[in-house]
């Protein structure tokens, strides 16, 4: 049964990759003009995770924080899938790294060739763990795995570098057998930014009731 609400599995790591996305403008902060999803849900924060390609260093302490999980808790895994696009890159580092079977689930079969979702080679029944780089609603990731399902892949479980920590995403991953674990999520984040005085309180304040009702949240 997979967990409601799984804790992060090392909370200082948690914290220098917070730290980490903040320092290299991952993740901007924006409640006075908020971006809009394409849920059409208004959000005072944008995360963008492909930019940890950029930075050695970044990346690396990301790549070894999935590899650890992986190893404690899921020694199982025979093959990881990254979820495209961004999660395609560090999911490879990830595999290349442990030595394992790689490949990428598309958002949908192409229209064109073999019309694949699910790229690479895959035997039925194999241990899969899905790596992930940002998880919101959960939609897509959730996609993914049954997209993975539907090709015999055991999948044991999602790992993600970020989360909001929307309740209706813990719900949907439970309702799915599935546990999600975030290597970073938002309340970690504006911790590191409340020490590091990168944001005033009042912005916390709104930005922590954003992630409690993000449909109903006036800004």
């Amino acid at each position: 049964m997979a967990l409601a609400h799984p804790e992060l599995p090392d909370p200082t790591a948690a914290r220098a990759i917070g730290r980490a996305l903040l320092q290299i403008g991952a993740v901007r902060f924006s409640p006075d003009a908020p971006f809009t999803w394409s849920s059409g849900i208004r959000s005072p924060i944008y995360c963008d995770n492909r930019l940890t390609l950029s930075y050695p260093e970044v990346r690396n302490l990301i790549r070894q924080a999935f590899v650890g999980r992986i190893q404690a808790h899921y020694p199982e895994a025979r093959a990881l899938a990254g979820v495209a696009t961004g999660a395609i890159a560090m999911g490879m580092l990830v595999a290349d790294t442990l030595g394992l079977p790689y490949l990428y689930v598309r958002p949908k079969a192409k229209d064109h060739g073999l019309g694949n979702q699910v790229e690479g080679r895959i035997d039925p029944h194999t241990p899969t763990v899905v790596i992930e780089d940002l998880v919101s609603t959960g939609g897509s990731s959730l996609e993914a795995v049954r997209a993975l399902r539907h090709e015999r892949a055991d999948v044991l479980g999602l790992i993600a570098i970020f989360t909001y920590g929307f309740e209706h995403t813990w719900k949907a991953f439970a309702q799915e057998g599935l546990t999600l674990t975030p290597l970073c999520d938002l309340a970690t984040l504006l911790e590191v930014a409340e020490t590091d005085g990168l944001l005033v309180p009042s912005v916390i304040a709104s930005i922590r009731a954003w992630g409690q009702d993000p449909e109903g949240w006036q800004g």
